[in-house]
């Protein structure tokens, strides 16, 4: 799936995927990382998810990156936040307060980057990719995080015979392979949200989970 489709996505407006609201399995879940204050959370794929605003409001420093220009001037925008802009190798740097996004290719952003990450939340990256960029994402990005780090991994399940992604139903059994090399993927819950989604069920779905993963790395 190239790059193209997801800047197409956001020019066309069909961002189904963004929520208005804070994810509420984000806020159940997040707060027994219990991450210091200043901690450095990093946001794969984030597009204009207000998840970063309430991460930032925990007291975290937050580092989102987005291929799309337009996901990321309407964060901005439409949170009545001025950033402050420049470049690097790994993209343009949007920066206000403790939100920082970089809006460029995820498999551009450096060692340098990814370990001064202690924290990491994933509700839309893993489960946006189709199965042959998911191996190299999760070695890319969760294989140069902080050695300490602890995150958050939100992913969907279903039959992926009665549905093309994204997003895409990544299997528990597939999250802890991806993940076993240098991670630990501890399930925290698992439930059916089908009856709460009804796009799903319109393009065929009979079942659908909501399942969430407490990441630590491997000692």
């Amino acid at each position: 799936m190239e790059g193209e489709f997801w800047l197409e996505r956001w020019r066309e407006g069909q961002t189904f995927f963004h929520q208005k609201r804070i994810t509420p399995l984000l806020q159940k879940f997040w707060p027994a990382l219990n991450l210091p204050a200043g901690s450095l959370v990093f946001v794969p794929l984030c597009g204009k998810s207000l998840d970063m605003l309430w991460l930032a409001q925990q007291g975290h420093r937050v580092l989102g990156v987005e291929l799309s220009p337009l996901a990321v001037r309407q964060f901005f925008d439409e949170n009545q936040l001025q950033p402050t802009i420049h470049d690097s190798a790994s993209g343009q740097h949007y920066v206000s307060g403790n939100i920082e996004i970089i809006c460029g290719d995820i498999f551009n952003l450096d060692a340098a980057t990814l370990s001064s990450c202690v924290g990491v939340y994933d509700r839309a990256a893993l489960v946006a990719l189709p199965t042959d960029l998911r191996t190299r994402y999760v070695q890319h990005v969760y294989g140069q995080l902080s050695d300490n780090y602890l995150g958050l991994l939100l992913t969907l399940e279903y039959d992926q015979n009665l549905m093309d992604g994204p997003p895409f139903s990544v299997h528990e059994t597939e999250v802890q392979t991806l993940f076993s090399a240098h991670s630990t993927a501890a399930l925290l819950d698992r439930r059916s949200i089908l009856d709460k989604e009804p796009k799903f069920a319109q393009r065929g779905l009979t079942s659908l989970d909501s399942v969430s993963y407490r990441l630590s790395r491997t000692a």
